[in-house]
């Protein structure tokens, strides 16, 4: 839906329920979002030569999350940091650029390989493009964080994990950020406390997307690969690495691969994940969240990120947090300290075993729904 083009009233309701779920500041940038994408330029701003420019990262991917997430999250926690920007849309790229102060902005992505000021690269473009630069970058010695999906076919993913292996002293993250928001923190920590096999359970509401968007064009990987691998991602980081495998994919659908569908999980302890993603219409708040997890004596729910419930025999812990939070934030700043060894903080960066382990679930998933097969996977050799 475009919010832009909805009447007063509407938009007024929409911008009173984001100010309660994020507060002044986000629901401002997450508004600012919307006309960014859609603005023209009569005549395109000519970037200023500034040398002294303090930015030492490139953002690749100009559209709504790269300029209110990205660019919002780096610039509110470490100032002017991104020095240039690319887009294949010289109007995007223009109005990331003016909005935060960048010392230019450009079409070509060499552009930003080859700047020497440049040492980390954050890629939010279109999702087939996200490995192909990622490794062009690594071969260029720059540190990368890649948002979702990193992988959209097979030869991508052995040749990233080519990349990475090749490449000495370079920090790889990747944008499967729930996990490490608050409530994805506390779910994990008290799952781990308890021990045994696990059922976990997701409900996601997302939007309804139309048939030519460009997600389900050819070679972009479809609604799995650029939606459903965050949840996912969420049920892989909850199983023990050394409990994870042999993992046993079982899909349900009717009509369509990507959409209107529920997939289950069961991993070598005989833990059981099962995910229904449905895409009708358009819900006000954005995509919705519903999670509920069994262990031992631990009872969870949670809605949404902003929510949680988690009961322990006589025990029951609420947390509410003030705004809604994915964990955007944490696994954005966390890239960038870990590229300037700031700290190690939440180290977010991904090992190679990782990257390779999910982006083979993620593309075994697609492969299920579309055949309608159930898939068995071993874990690769490390």
């Amino acid at each position: 839906m475009d919010y832009t083009q909805q009447n007063l009233i509407f938009k007024l309701k929409k911008s009173l329920r984001y100010l309660r779920l994020y507060g002044l500041s986000r629901t401002r940038v997450k508004i600012k979002g919307q006309y960014h994408t859609k603005k023209i330029y009569d005549e395109l701003p000519t970037p200023l030569a500034v040398d002294n420019h303090p930015g030492t990262v490139g953002l690749i991917g100009c559209g709504n999350y790269a300029y209110s997430n990205i660019a919002y999250y780096l610039s509110r926690n470490f100032g002017n940091v991104i020095r240039a920007c690319m887009d294949s849309d010289a109007n995007r790229a223009a109005s990331l650029y003016e909005n935060y102060n960048l010392a230019y902005y450009t079409t070509d992505a060499d552009d930003i390989f080859s700047d020497d000021n440049i040492d980390t690269i954050y890629i939010a473009s279109n999702h087939a493009s996200h490995a192909e630069y990622a490794i062009a970058a690594l071969e260029r010695n720059k540190h990368v964080h890649i948002e979702k999906p990193h992988v959209v076919h097979p030869d991508q993913l052995d040749r990233l994990i080519q990349a990475m292996t090749s490449s000495s002293g370079r920090v790889l993250s990747v944008g499967y950020n729930r996990p490490h928001s608050k409530i994805g923190k506390l779910i994990k920590k008290h799952l781990h406390d308890q021990d045994g096999a696990m059922m976990l359970n997701w409900f996601v509401a997302g939007h309804e997307l139309e048939p030519n968007h460009w997600y389900f064009h050819e070679n972009e990987g479809g609604r799995v690969l650029g939606n459903l691998c965050h949840w996912i991602d969420f049920c892989y980081q909850m199983v023990d690495d050394e409990r994870r495998y042999p993992i046993v994919v079982n899909p349900t659908r009717s009509e369509k691969s990507d959409c209107d569908i529920a997939i289950t999980y069961t991993f070598g302890d005989g833990s059981i994940a099962a995910i229904t993603f449905s895409a009708k219409g358009h819900t006000f708040e954005g995509v919705r969240e519903f999670f509920s997890a069994h262990r031992g004596n631990v009872l969870i729910s949670m809605s949404d990120f902003k929510n949680l419930v988690v009961e322990i025999v006589d025990k029951k812990i609420r947390v509410n947090p003030m705004f809604r939070d994915h964990g955007h934030e944490t696994t954005l700043c966390s890239s960038y300290k870990l590229s300037q060894s700031i700290s190690e903080g939440e180290a977010t960066d991904c090992s190679a075993d990782y990257v390779q382990e999910i982006g083979e679930l993620f593309l075994a998933t697609r492969t299920a729904l579309e055949t309608s097969t159930t898939i068995s996977l071993a874990r690769s050799n490390r």
